[in-house]
């Protein structure tokens, strides 16, 4: 049988990948190493949906089980890519078997980043898998008190869910004001005031210094001399790459450089998703079939302004483009109400949108980058 394409990776990129394939018509192997016991699944909704209730389970999976068999994709579930040869197009697997590839895809998503001094107790969660949000909700269910250590994206997620089931829930922060580096320091303080609202202590401007404790953080220490006592918390400061198992192959095992349409150099060899840094759930997708059409020497459309999007409080956040290096930023709208958009220009030119309650300006937002 064929070598075929070697999809490492089943999140988003991969099965965008697999289906784009099929779809162009390619009727060669497709082999998806899935590093989970589950078919591929939406990520999104675990720091969302998933962590108020269960029934949000039955929803997750991002194409039901019979298209895999009925499009001839081979499912290697459980199981993980740990090297690659790329001038002997060999895959090594923790099994220690290899697969050997005519094409290949590296998708293997990123692994949250950890704090040392928390390694170890039981009431520390990080979230990035169902099997995570599963045991996050449980614990959100006993109520309690819970700290959230960092105010990205998925952290607010959580201390949203959280809040919104009831558990006393603090949010700590080491920048001055949650996103502040993204989106400035205006924007971010409405995060944070988003957050105080809704009943959540926001400490800004801390660090984690020391946990006491046995098997479980009883109490935490700021830098400031601080303390907290927690029950729970969730270590939500950021990702990583997950690619150390590309050691000794010649690609970089900290961010997987590629260029047009996912090619990373090496013969056969494209990445998409986390593993190029590429960030939110619409460039992996974009990613993944570029890279797919790229495979059959199909060309690419060009890309859309990235997005990404989040519920707080029932209110939808929706974020376009790139923040970074705006020189400016103009409001629309109401930001007491939760009904208000954020344009963010460079020169005059604008290169990101934020839109809070505004869903229905999601188009025009596009058009707006794109121009």
């Amino acid at each position: 049988m064929s070598d075929g394409i070697v999809i490492a990776g089943g999140g988003l990129a991969g099965q965008r990948c697999a289906e784009t394939l099929r779809r162009a018509g390619h009727d060669g192997r497709i082999r998806m190493l899935c590093g989970e016991p589950r078919a591929p699944y939406d990520r999104p909704p675990l720091s969302k949906a998933v962590l108020a209730g269960v029934e949000a389970e039955e929803g997750l999976g991002l194409r039901p089980a019979s298209w895999y068999s009925d499009h001839a994709v081979e499912l290697l579930l459980d199981t993980r890519a740990a090297g690659l040869d790329c001038t002997q197009r060999l895959i090594t697997l923790a099994d220690g078997k290899a697969l050997s590839y005519e094409q290949l895809l590296i998708a293997t998503g990123s692994q949250p980043r950890r704090l040392a001094l928390l390694d170890g107790f039981a009431n520390v969660h990080t979230l990035r898998t169902l099997d995570d949000a599963r045991a996050l909700r449980a614990a959100l269910a006993e109520g309690g008190r819970l700290v959230v250590i960092g105010a990205g994206f998925i952290g607010q997620e959580v201390a949203a869910a959280a809040a919104k089931a009831g558990v006393h829930t603090t949010m700590v922060e080491a920048a001055d004001a949650p996103l502040g580096a993204l989106l400035g320091p205006a924007v971010g303080t409405w995060f944070a005031d988003l957050h105080r609202s809704e009943g959540v202590d926001v400490l800004l401007g801390a660090s984690v210094a020391a946990a006491t404790g046995t098997d479980r953080v009883e109490r935490l220490a700021l830098g400031d001399g601080r303390r907290l006592a927690c029950d729970h918390i969730v270590v939500g400061i950021g990702v990583d790459p997950e690619l150390g198992w590309l050691a000794g192959s010649g690609l970089d095992t900290t961010v997987v450089r590629i260029g047009a349409a996912g090619h990373t150099g090496a013969p056969g060899v494209f990445a998409a998703g986390d593993a190029t840094g590429g960030g939110h759930w619409e460039s992996a997708a974009r990613q993944g079939v570029s890279a797919a059409r790229a495979m059959l020497g199909l060309g690419s459309p060009r890309p859309a302004p990235a997005t990404f999007w989040s519920d707080l409080y029932d209110t939808r956040v929706h974020y376009l483009g790139h923040a970074c290096g705006a020189d400016a930023i103009t409001i629309d709208g109401d930001p007491a109400r939760r009904d208000f958009s954020v344009t963010f220009t460079r020169a005059g030119a604008p290169v990101a949108v934020l839109l809070v309650g505004r869903a229905h300006d999601l188009p025009s937002a596009r058009a707006l980058l794109a121009a």
